[in-house]
């Protein structure tokens, strides 16, 4: 199995920044694309940012320019650099991974559970 672990989250004013890490860990041989997705109070989940395993990245355009998806393939780690934040940005924000495992012939999509961050004044 693989375990996702996101941490970072908290409460910032407008404007402000946050980091937030997923590290993951378990029977890993491989992991391929990483992401970061986030779902407000009565809203659906939605796509944050993804990064291959080559560092090709995309972003939702709510998001373009502000936030930085990069990712420690050593430590099997994925970072989000989240910066000039608005209040639409509160949300949960959960880290999804798509890994290659140990005696096993196809990936799993494993998802953490969730960090929450908070922009308000």
């Amino acid at each position: 199995q693989v375990q996702l672990v996101e941490s970072g989250g908290g409460l910032v004013q407008p404007g402000g920044s946050l980091r937030l890490s997923c590290a993951a860990s378990g029977r890993i041989i491989r992991i391929n694309a990483m992401g970061w997705y986030r779902q407000a109070p009565g809203k659906e989940r939605e796509l944050v940012a993804t990064i291959t395993r080559g560092g090709s990245t995309n972003y939702a355009d709510s998001v373009k320019g502000r936030f930085t998806v990069s990712r420690d393939n050593t430590k099997n780690t994925v970072y989000l650099q989240m910066n000039t934040l608005k209040p639409e940005d509160t949300a949960v924000y959960y880290c999804n991974a798509n890994a290659m495992l140990r005696d096993s012939l196809r990936s799993y999509v494993t998802w953490g559970q969730g960090t929450q961050v908070t922009v308000s004044s």
